[in-house]
C-alpha cells in the first residue's frame, strides 16, 4: 500500500564509502536497527522518507472518504466507531510524519510536497464511499490489506519507523475488524442489504489487489528495497496473503469477490485469481481516478483554513522559549 511510490527514480547521492557500506549491511544483515544518527546511504534515506511521507499523507488522505460518512452513520453505535476509527488514522499520520522527520526532512517540506503534487498517497483514496457498506468495505479490505503490508513494517532496519508501525498495527486490525463484522451484519440482513455489501465488495475488490503496488515484474526497486529490509515480502507475495485471507472470509458471510477466475489451487493452497487491470491503477496513480481532485481540493482547502494555528501554535512556542531563556539568564 505504501509501496506503490518504490517505482519512482532514487538519486543514490554519488559515490559513497565502500566500507562504510560494507558495515551498514552488515548491521542490517544482523538484524540491527539504523537509527537516526547512524549513517546511512543517501538512497536509503530518500527511499525511506519518500515511503513513510508517503504512509503519513495516506493515513491524512484516508481519513476523507470515511469522515464523508460520520453524520450519515445508521446508529449512534456505528458512528462512535468510525469517529475512532478517524481519529487513529490521524494520529497515525502524526506518528509516521515525526519517524519521518528523524530522516532530516520537516513536516512542513513533506506536505507542501504533497500540495504541490510531488507526492504521493495511496491510490485506494482516490475511489469513493457511495453507500454505508462502502464503509465496511473500507475497513474489512483497505485496511485488511494495509495489515499485510505493515505487519512486516514492525520489523522494518530503520528504527523509528519500526517502533511506530507496532502501535499502528494494533489499531489498524481493531479496524479491520470492525469493518468485517459491519460487513457481516450487513450480508445476514434484508435481502437489500446483502445486495449493498455485495456491492461495495464488487467496486472495491481490484482497488483493494492494486493497493500492493505493481507486480514484481514492474517494481525494479523492490530488490534494493528487501536487500535493506525495508521490505520484508514482494508486493506478489503480500497480494496473495491478502488474497488467501479475504477469499474464505467473504465466502463464510455469503459474499463472492467479482472475479470469475477466482479458483482453489489445491497443490499450492492458494486462491489463484485473474489479471489485474493495471491501466485502471496507473490512470488512478496520474491523477485521473474518480476521486484525485477532490481529495487534493479538501487537502489544500484544510491546509489553507489551518494557517492560523499553525502560526498561533509557533507563536506562543517562541514566547515560551523566551521566558525559559529569560528565566535562565535571571538564575
Amino acid at each position: 500500500m505504501y509501496t506503490q511510490g518504490l517505482n519512482q527514480a532514487v538519486e543514490d547521492g554519488g559515490p559513497e564509502d565502500a566500507e562504510l557500506l560494507a558495515r551498514f549491511q552488515a548491521k542490517i544483515d544482523r538484524e540491527e536497527k539504523i537509527e537516526p544518527n547512524d549513517w546511512m546511504p543517501e538512497a536509503y534515506r530518500q527511499t525511506l522518507i519518500r515511503q513513510i511521507s508517503q504512509h503519513a499523507h495516506s493515513e491524512i488522505v484516508g481519513m476523507l472518504p470515511e469522515g464523508n460518512w460520520l453524520t450519515r452513520a445508521p446508529s449512534l453505535r456505528r458512528k462512535a466507531i468510525l469517529l475512532a476509527k478517524v481519529q487513529d488514522e490521524g494520529g497515525h499520520g502524526l506518528y509516521l510524519y515525526a519517524a519521518a522527520e528523524t530522516l532530516g526532512i520537516s513536516r512542513a517540506e513533506m506536505v507542501d510536497r504533497l500540495l504541490e503534487g510531488r507526492a504521493r498517497y495511496s491510490s485506494i483514496f482516490n475511489y469513493p464511499t457511495i453507500t454505508w457498506a462502502d464503509i465496511g468495505a473500507v475497513g474489512w479490505l483497505v485496511d485488511g490489506a494495509a495489515i499485510m503490508n505493515q505487519i512486516p513494517l514492525c520489523r522494518c532496519s530503520y528504527g523509528p519507523y519500526a517502533r511506530a508501525m507496532i502501535r499502528i498495527c494494533k489499531e489498524e486490525s481493531f479496524h479491520q475488524r470492525q469493518g468485517y463484522e459491519a460487513m457481516s451484519r450487513l450480508a445476514e440482513g434484508t435481502a437489500a442489504q446483502k445486495r449493498m455489501a455485495q456491492d461495495a465488495l464488487d467496486r472495491w475488490w481490484w482497488p483493494s489487489l492494486m493497493m500492493f503496488g505493481p507486480s514484481d515484474a514492474d517494481s525494479p526497486h523492490t530488490g534494493r528495497s528487501m536487500r535493506w529490509k525495508i521490505k520484508r515480502f514482494t508486493n506478489d507475495e503480500l497480494r496473495q496473503k491478502f488474497v488467501d485471507a479475504t477469499v474464505p472470509q467473504a465466502r463464510l458471510i455469503g459474499l463472492e469477490p467479482p472475479d470469475p477466475e477466482l479458483r482453489h489451487d489445491e497443490e499450492s493452497g492458494h486462491w489463484r485469481f485473474g489479471k489485474i487491470d493495471w491501466t485502471e491503477f496507473n490512470e488512478v496513480l496520474a491523477g485521473n481516478g474518480p476521486c484525485n481532485r477532490e481529495r487534493m481540493a479538501a487537502r489544500r482547502k484544510a491546509h489553507a483554513e489551518g494557517a492560523w494555528v499553525r502560526e498561533a501554535a509557533t507563536a506562543h512556542a517562541g514566547k515560551k522559549r523566551s521566558r525559559m531563556a529569560m528565566a535562565a539568564a535571571a538564575e
